[in-house]
């Protein structure tokens, strides 16, 4: 799995200019699966970005985890993050997991997280607009863990 973690001040999502999923405080989360990914990856994943602390305390110091701060998930897939472009300019993605594969563990990655969390999705494989406000900037990029 790769993670591209957004600390947001809000973010959402929308297809056909319509928003499918939209959080206040919180992380977007670009979630991508790998074609070696397992359901031991999901959990690890989960308790890695619950447990992240860069959100602020009391003397600034990135200290707190999310639920610390009620903060909330957005999740979106991204089968992108597995884009391989060393060779020529068109990107290859034969690392990224096909649909069959890959939806059953991002379902049960949104299902893990909602087990403690409010959290909002995109919709997998759909052509979605995201908008954001990173706060901070803080952004995480997690894989190989």
């Amino acid at each position: 799995m790769k993670l591209v973690i957004q600390r947001v001040k809000k973010a959402n999502v929308k297809i056909n200019n319509e928003i499918v999923g939209s959080i206040e405080k919180g992380f977007l989360v670009y979630l991508g699966i790998h074609i070696n990914d397992t359901k031991n990856d999901v959990f690890k994943y989960v308790n890695k970005i619950s447990n992240l602390r860069v959100f602020e305390d009391e003397d600034g110091k990135m200290n707190k985890d999310i639920k610390s701060v009620n903060g909330d998930f957005l999740i979106v897939s991204q089968f992108t993050l597995y884009g391989d472009a060393k060779k020529g300019n068109r990107p290859s993605f034969i690392e990224a997991a096909r649909p069959e594969v890959a939806i059953p563990l991002y379902e049960l990655f949104i299902d893990t997280l909602k087990n403690s969390f409010n959290v909002e999705t995109g919709v997998f494989g759909a052509d979605m607009q995201v908008e954001s406000v990173n706060d901070g900037p803080v952004t995480i990029i997690l894989e190989n863990l």
